[in-house]
C-alpha cells in the first residue's frame, strides 16, 4: 500500500522569535531538533518506515528531514530537494517580528496577509536584506517576490504531480519534510479542503501526518501516528 508522511521542520529560531520567515533560511531550535528527532523514532515504533525522501532547499527542512530519518534508522535513502516544496515567501513581511507587525498595521490586515487564500503580503523590495537574488540555491529560479497560499498551490502541486505521486504510485513509502504552507497545500488537494477551510488549518511542527493509498492512488483518511 502506498505510503506518504508529511512532517512539517521542527521549531525554527524564527518560529520562536514569532518572525515571518518564509524564504529566508532559519535553523532548527533545540526544540525543534528533538521534535525531528522525535518524529523518526514515532515513525520506527509504529512501523512507518520511509523509502524515499523529498524536502525543500531549506535548512530548517532539511535538518529535520535527517533527523528524522536518522531516528527511524533509515538516513541511506535516496532524497530529493526542491524548491517547489519551500515555504510561501512572505515578501516584504520577511523578517518582521508579528506582533510589531500587527500594532503597526492593524491586527485584521496582518490576518489577511497570514491568513487569505489568495492575498499575497507586499512584494519583497529588490537589494534589501533578504532579497535571495545572490543565493547560489535560486540560481536560474525565478524567485518569486510574494506568494499567497494559491501561488504556493500553484507551484506545489505539478511537483506532486510530476515527482512525488508517480512515487507512490511505484510502491514508495515517502516522506516529505518541508513546510507549513507547502504541507498545507498537498493536505488542501489530498483531503479535498476548500478554499475557504484551508486557511483554518494548522500543521503542527515535527508530527506526522500520513495518507495511505489504494491501488487506484486515491488517498484515504490523513491521520497523526501518534494517536494510534
Amino acid at each position: 500500500m502506498p505510503t506518504l508522511i508529511l512532517v512539517r521542520h521542527g521549531q525554527s529560531q524564527w518560529n520562536l522569535e514569532n518572525r515571518f520567515t518564509g524564504w529566508w533560511d532559519v535553523d532548527l531550535t533545540e526544540k525543534g531538533a528533538t521534535e525531528a528527532s522525535a518524529a523518526g523514532a514515532l515513525l520506527a515504533e509504529k512501523g512507518l518506515l520511509p523509502t524515499l525522501a523529498f524536502t525543500s532547499l531549506q535548512t530548517r527542512a532539511i535538518k529535520t528531514l535527517h533527523l528524522a530519518l536518522e531516528a527511524c534508522g533509515r538516513l541511506w535513502i535516496p532524497e530529493t530537494k526542491d524548491w517547489r516544496l519551500n515555504e510561501r515567501h512572505y515578501g516584504g513581511l520577511t523578517g518582521l517580528d508579528k506582533a510589531e507587525t500587527a500594532a503597526k498595521h492593524g491586527d485584521e490586515q496582518v490576518k489577511v496577509w497570514r491568513r487569505s487564500f489568495d492575498v499575497p503580503p507586499p512584494a519583497l523590495e529588490p537589494g534589501g536584506a533578504y532579497d535571495l537574488a545572490a543565493d547560489p540555491r535560486y540560481a536560474g529560479i525565478a524567485i518569486p517576490a510574494t506568494e499567497s497560499l494559491k501561488l504556493t498551490i500553484e507551484r506545489v502541486l505539478p511537483y506532486w504531480d510530476s515527482a512525488i505521486r508517480p512515487a507512490l504510485a511505484a510502491g514508495e513509502t515517502v516522506i516529505v519534510a518541508a513546510h507549513g504552507n507547502s504541507l498545507r497545500a498537498l493536505v488542501k488537494h489530498l483531503s479535498g479542503i476548500s478554499d475557504a477551510d484551508i486557511t483554518g488549518l494548522e500543521i503542527p511542527t515535527g508530527e506526522p501526518i500520513v495518507y495511505e493509498f489504494d491501488a487506484a492512488m486515491r488517498a484515504g483518511e490523513r491521520y497523526y501516528p501518534k494517536d494510534r
